[in-house]
């Protein structure tokens, strides 16, 4: 039977012969036909699919239209971290990466390396990651806080360049790359809703950003994004030697890389590599604010490791952001969490890097004295990392003013709560030593319901000084004593909102030991050293009782930190609150196994087909927080093959193998 008689032979022909144009038009920049010859043969499969629906495929390019809107956004946790990179913004700094790396090496026994550096624009956009089983798109997230992301397959699946299949793919791969709005295109969707009067956008990146996180489609659908590639996540059975190695293959698989990534061999073709691109940066057709510049090698990726939340292997060169210039109306203070005073700008509202900025930081006092900065001068602004404004230096001629004002000098008393100020010798900060000081309280407790710590939907930092100020609440264990006929004395509540923050609030008493002990504030402990001490110690009874030589054995501690954090979690105040905050019900032990520990450390888990009661994603997480590991493929050395209602070929290879098959049942048992 032929194809034309054939409509499911026909379908078949059309989105194999619609994959390969558009590889051609958006990868390979060569296309062989004209945009109406693709029309004709998207119309085609178009017209097959609504006449036989049983025939349409997640994979088929009709699909990239929009599908049915979603509720809300799905957090994802992503099979391997999606890591941030450490910043270097000149040719000193950069060589002192290539020297920390090199003296890394050689502590690892391996003497002058020979590098390979792959340099890549850095894309002002979104990153996401993509995971594909067995070839085929399954879903799309964005990075996140890096650990945990969000679905957004629903706007991905809309940008004609993401594959929906990838031939010869392993069994499980994850591809990330960053999805933005070109300029060219950006130029033509505002002059599109200008003419038909509707607002326009500020900037692409943003734009880019906002699209991929809505919750309909279709609006995806009709804005113009763009993804380019640029590595490989977790994958299963892919051996690849290098990052220039893993471009090569994903630019073979369809996927688009950027066409500017160069290699180069030596740290100064790196330097004279990124003062070009920041030279051409006002000439490409996208945002870029920086180079991205990683070891090539797999290997010594391995070996080097990462420190905290980013890689040793990588660092991004970032380009000087946007600058405008505006007036300092007044030098200002704040009081930090631990009681340090912070100075900041008030400014004549300036347009930089597409927003307008009236307050900026001026990080410390040494650094304001630096700056020579005084109230009235013109000063130079820009955004730090194009995101938090900060103020540079005064504008030249500003410093040969002779009426200029005195030079701004820390306050003598606090200026939220008038404790006289003391300094330490050594310290950058003028300090309140006033534990009871309401800045301090507002920013502890705005650090407290944050994102990265206890994650209270719903309760912003105006809020949080609302509750303070009325005597609602004096620190974080009295949040979970809120009663929502409370908030609806305050302006702005009603009956849904109130018990809203409410529930929210009582959901966070669900968030892990790690997350607790990074909240309530401890100086020097961030996030990845709250969660090494959580790992390392398990409980807080236990950490209460650690001593500095306890402490110092925790990964990223070292003898200093130890002392201080001892000296802390010693103080009765903070363990008054540690206690109320226990009675309140919060967590303070670290659940699961410890690593390398648990009921099924070391073994390896397959699934497949459709279990009683739990979906793939919930055992997967049972699974791995008893300490094994779960993979898509099974081979010699998977363990036990977990096998639901039609379980496919996976069942056959694992019979074959002599793999042991068990059932939800089974699994439990094991659990």
């Amino acid at each position: 039977m032929s194809s034309a008689s054939d409509p499911a032979a026909r379908a078949a022909e059309l989105r194999e012969l619609l994959a390969y144009h558009s590889r051609r038009y958006y990868v390979d920049d060569d296309p062989e036909i004209g945009d109406d010859q693709y029309d004709a043969l998207y119309n085609e499969l178009r017209d097959i699919e609504a006449a036989h629906p049983e025939l349409v495929r997640p994979d088929s390019p009709t699909q990239r239209v929009g599908g049915e809107a979603v509720d809300r956004l799905e957090k994802i946790r992503h099979l391997q971290p999606m890591l941030s990179l450490a910043n270097v913004r000149s040719a000193e700094e950069l060589r002192a990466w290539v020297a920390r790396m090199r003296a890394h090496l050689a502590r690892e026994g391996i003497d002058d390396p020979a590098f390979s550096f792959v340099c890549e624009p850095k894309i002002d956009g979104l990153a996401i990651s993509l995971l594909y089983r067995d070839g085929v798109l399954e879903r799309g997230a964005t990075r996140g806080d890096g650990e945990i992301g969000e679905d957004v397959t629903h706007n991905l699946r809309t940008i004609a360049q993401i594959p929906h299949r990838v031939e010869n793919a392993p069994a499980l791969l994850e591809v990330r790359g960053e999805v933005y709005m070109s300029l060219p295109d950006f130029t033509a969707l505002n002059e599109r809703l200008a003419a038909a009067g509707q607002s326009t956008f500020m900037n692409p990146r943003n734009t880019a950003a906002g699209t991929v996180r809505q919750l309909a489609p279709t609006l995806a659908a009709r804005r113009p994004l763009s993804m380019l590639a640029y590595a490989i996540g977790v994958t299963d059975g892919l051996e690849l030697r290098s990052q220039w190695e893993a471009l090569a293959w994903l630019r073979d698989r369809g996927f688009p890389v950027n066409s500017e990534i160069v290699v180069r061999d030596d740290e100064e073709a790196v330097v004279e590599q990124c003062l070009e691109w920041e030279r051409r940066r006002g000439n490409l057709d996208f945002e870029i604010d920086g180079v991205v510049i990683k070891i090539s090698d797999f290997e010594l990726q391995r070996r080097l490791g990462a420190v905290g939340r980013d890689p040793r292997w990588a660092v991004a060169w970032k380009f000087p952001p946007t600058t405008a210039k505006t007036r300092l109306l007044a030098v200002r203070w704040n009081v930090g969490k631990f009681g340090d005073l912070h100075p900041y700008a008030e400014l004549e509202p300036v347009h930089v890097g597409g927003v307008t900025v009236k307050l900026a930081t001026l990080h410390n006092e040494e650094d304001l004295a630096r700056k020579d900065l005084r109230e009235g001068d013109e000063v130079i602004v820009l955004r730090a990392g194009d995101v938090i404004p900060q103020v540079v230096s005064p504008a030249p001629h500003a410093v040969e003013n002779p009426s200029r004002s005195p030079a701004p000098a820390p306050p003598e008393r606090c200026p939220v709560c008038g404790t006289p100020t003391v300094k330490s010798a050594g310290s950058v900060f003028t300090n309140c030593p006033n534990a009871d000081c309401a800045g301090r309280q507002w920013q502890l407790l705005r650090h407290f319901v944050s994102r990265a710590a206890m994650d209270i939907d719903g309760l912003g930092e105006t809020l949080v000084g609302t509750l303070l100020s009325r005597g609602l609440v004096g620190n974080a264990a009295d949040l979970y004593d809120l009663r929502a006929e409370q908030l609806l004395e305050l302006d702005g509540f009603a009956e849904i909102s109130a018990r809203n923050l409410i529930n929210a609030i009582d959901a966070s008493r669900s968030r892990p030991f790690h997350r607790v002990l990074f909240a309530i504030g401890i100086e020097e402990v961030g996030y990845v050293t709250a969660r090494s001490l959580a790992n390392q110690f398990r409980s807080i009874d236990r950490l209460l009782e650690a001593g500095p030589e306890q402490l110092v054995q925790t990964q990223g501690v070292g003898p200093k930190m130890a002392e201080s954090i001892a000296a802390q979690l010693a103080a009765p105040a903070l363990r008054g609150l540690i206690e109320r905050l226990r009675a309140k019900g919060l967590r303070f032990e670290e659940e699961g196994p410890a690593p390398g520990e648990g009921p099924l450390a070391g073994r390896t888990f397959v699934l497949t087909g459709t279990l009683p009661t739990l979906t793939r994603e919930q055992a997967s997480e049972r699974i791995v927080a008893a300490g094994g590991r779960v993979t898509s493929s099974v081979s010699k050395n998977t363990d036990y093959l977990v096998a639901g209602e039609s379980p496919g070929s996976k069942l056959e290879k694992a019979e074959r193998l002599g793999v042991s098959v068990i059932d939800e049942a089974a699994l439990l048992a094991l659990l």
